[in-house]
């Protein structure tokens, strides 16, 4: 047994349980338990989405329950301005809404919907669904002392910039919104920056680049060690103001001006009482919604995504290309967490020991490929969204939109409906996740399946 992050993940699930809808009366506690299986680490998301799939569950078997149309059920129960959460943090700036219509009209949601019904009365083997989903998520770590960062700007004499920060590029355009923010504040082009390897020996106690915040965390760093060059080239400016920026950093220097400063961020007005339930963990809140149709074998269980139209509430984005690759990335690796990547643990048997894992290499775990891509794929940025809380108003963008590949997931679950009220069987069925081709067959429940699942009990 080893310690794992079973506790912060199980922490975040709780604070996610009612995702984008206003539950007034709501309790719900959190238990870890101690199993013979492999400890497992923390994925993106970090609980957040384990902790709002609950959530949309109960809102599909409401709607299914009560023969409304599942859109109607969620957008009756949204989030408003000035609603608070089950913990009593206030949701402001609440994109929830503009980012659901915003959804329905881009992805053409009306005529999907009655082409899909149409398709349906016509095909007895193929079966379509289709589903939307919103989101809510988090913007901050659970640990309040985590959310500090630092950076270091040295200002060369030629004109050239050096910038270290505490954030690891791995990838996720990271270093690119740091140019960016340090091009924005210096007011010079980015060819004149450049970025430090990250290490210890220029920024110390970092934190690590996880929980989607390190573009705020040192964003914010680097800003403050630019309004701190800034200050002190303001007398050069002012006295020159007809020279260049490299001509003005030679006066500096000349001047004696010190040209490296130290920034430092501190994420303000986090806090939790764990004894009354009640607080503000997170420094805001990222919105976006997603709509997926897909297609199913009803004799194979095998599905398909057909289409998907995502839109996110990004504030006012740094590099709206860096964050439309992140929504793109965060949707499949959801879509793989929700329908494909199953873990399998084997009984004792003569050659493996109890609990061993089975899906342990390619041939038995599957994640998405490029042939599980949806077909359409259009990712959209709700603009006039700014928000006061991070760097030049943007927003958190690495870890919220993972959860919409869930709508992959229970469009399949409304797809299966479409067949089981065609072979008889009721529409009001459990899902489990991930919705693999084997849970989806079996579910379909025609005369092969229901005959398979007498045989078992016989």
């Amino acid at each position: 047994m080893s310690l794992d992050l079973s506790a912060g993940v199980l922490d975040r699930a709780l604070f996610h349980i009612e995702n984008t809808y206003h539950i007034p009366n709501l309790r719900v506690s959190g238990h870890l338990c101690r199993t013979n299986l492999p400890s497992n680490t923390a994925f993106r998301g970090f609980g957040g989405p384990q902790g709002m799939f609950v959530v949309e569950s109960i809102i599909s078997d409401i709607a299914q329950t009560l023969n409304k149309p599942h859109n109607e059920v969620r957008c009756t129960n949204f989030y408003v301005e000035g609603n608070n959460t089950p913990y009593g943090m206030p949701v402001v700036s609440c994109q929830l809404q503009r980012c659901w219509e915003m959804l329905l009209e881009k992805s053409n949601y009306a005529r999907m919907l009655e082409e899909t019904t149409n398709f349906n009365k016509q095909n007895n083997y193929i079966k379509r669904g289709i589903s939307v989903i919103p989101t809510k998520f988090g913007a901050s770590f659970g640990i309040p002392f985590l959310n500090q960062g630092g950076a270091l700007v040295h200002i060369i004499k030629d004109g050239s910039v050096l910038v270290a920060h505490g954030g690891i590029e791995m990838g996720q355009g990271l270093h690119t919104k740091m140019l960016q923010v340090c091009s924005k504040s210096l007011g010079i082009p980015i060819s004149k920056i450049y970025i430090n390897d990250t290490s210890t020996a220029t920024v110390s106690n970092m934190t690590a680049s996880a929980a989607s915040m390190s573009s705020d965390i040192y964003g914010a760093a680097i800003l403050n060690a630019c309004g701190t060059l800034n200050g002190r080239l303001a007398p050069v400016r002012k006295n020159n103001p007809d020279k260049s920026w490299e001509e003005w950093i030679n006066i500096a220097y000349l001047d004696r001006i010190n040209l490296s400063a130290q920034g430092f961020c501190k994420i303000e007005n986090l806090h939790f009482d764990w004894e009354t339930s009640k607080g503000s963990p997170f420094s805001y809140f990222t919105f976006g919604a997603g709509c997926s149709l897909v297609e199913i074998d009803v004799l194979s269980g095998d599905f398909k995504v057909l289409k998907t139209d995502i839109v996110m509430d990004v504030g006012k984005s740094i590099n709206p290309a860096v964050d439309v690759g992140q929504i793109e990335g965060a949707f499949v690796q959801g879509m793989g967490l929700f329908t494909m990547e199953e873990m399998v643990y084997l009984n004792e048997s003569r050659n493996t020991q109890k609990g061993a894992v089975f899906t342990c290499g390619p041939s038995t775990y599957k994640i998405p490929c490029f042939g599980d891509i949806p077909a359409s794929l259009n990712v959209y940025l709700l603009h006039n969204a700014p928000n006061n809380r991070a760097v030049y108003s943007s927003k958190a963008i690495g870890e919220p939109p993972l959860f919409l590949g869930a709508s992959v997931l229970f469009a399949i679950k409304d797809a299966i409906s479409n067949a089981r009220r065609d072979n008889g069987a009721p529409v009001l069925f459990r899902l489990n996740s991930p919705a693999t081709s084997e849970h989806i067959r079996m579910l379909c429940c025609d005369s092969i399946a229901s005959k398979v699942m007498k045989d078992k009990k016989d």
